[in-house]
């Protein structure tokens, strides 16, 4: 399958996305909110976008669906139970349905609640897997809960389905914010040295070709994949001195999540 990530560069540092089947042509436009660069682009490389798929249903993962649409007659896919509230959605998806593109390309839909109640994400079970995340997943990262989800799901999602996948896996967000992340790694793990060098690296990126990390990647510089981490209990401490002496994974990941919404 080909991949096209599309740097928006608008004030919400929006990633959009086309993936397209290579015998066909045929493409779909993930939460294509810039819908005249997806449109050109696809022009360019002469693919037909014959489906939109929003991984949830936030304006600015939505809003660009209609001109999509408009010009191209592309059906709108998402989940089952965002119907009522993305407009004019042709198709419900659960967890398990395979959103095919062209004859060669299949996604297999994750069901991904905690940014949102009704939030999918797209993993392709490629040679090298990847993960279209949507706001569940960012680079160094992970969705806030406050547009209508809830951290306890968001918890359930990293540590059910999103920690199983394989290390190899490439990661797609739906947002660049991989240094402001990078910098809450260092507060929450001050002694992240591999969080620190990518820091560096990626200070002066050219967005428009950004750094496809993996989940092996995620696992060393991605604070709520590290829960265990000492240096994580020390420092979650001070900010919460009632801590239990014993921490389970979920009273750190809800707290991470905590700190992370006044960051």
């Amino acid at each position: 399958m080909f991949v096209e990530q599309i740097w928006t560069g608008n004030d919400f540092r929006n990633f959009n996305y086309l993936i397209a089947c290579p015998d066909t042509g045929d493409a779909l436009a993930i939460d294509p909110l810039e819908y005249n660069q997806c449109l050109s682009i696809a022009k360019n490389k002469g693919w037909h976008i014959s489906q939109v798929l929003n991984t949830h249903h936030h304006h600015d993962h939505i809003g660009g669906n209609q001109g999509v649409v408009e010009a191209t007659g592309a059906k709108v896919l998402a989940h089952a139970q965002a119907k009522d509230q993305i407009p004019n959605m042709d198709e419900g998806l659960s967890a398990g349905n395979i959103v095919k593109i062209g004859k060669t390309v299949e996604l297999e839909v994750l069901d991904t609640p905690g940014h949102t109640m009704s939030h999918i994400c797209l993993f392709s079970k490629t040679e090298i897997p990847a993960l279209f995340a949507g706001d569940t997943l960012f680079n160094a990262g992970a969705g806030h809960c406050k547009g209508g989800g809830h951290p306890d799901s968001l918890y359930n999602t990293f540590a059910s389905q999103l920690a199983q996948l394989p290390d190899e896996t490439r990661i797609y967000p739906g947002h660049d914010y991989i240094i402001n992340n990078l910098n809450f790694t260092l507060d929450r793990e001050p002694d992240n040295e591999r969080a620190k060098g990518l820091k560096s690296e990626l200070e002066n990126q050219d967005t428009n070709s950004a750094l496809i990390t993996n989940l092996g990647i995620e696992k060393e510089i991605n604070t709520f994949f590290r829960l265990q981490n000492p240096s994580i209990h020390v420092e979650l401490r001070k900010a919460f001195p009632d801590l239990p002496e014993e921490l389970d994974n979920k009273t750190v990941f809800l707290k991470l999540r905590e700190l992370r919404n006044i960051w």
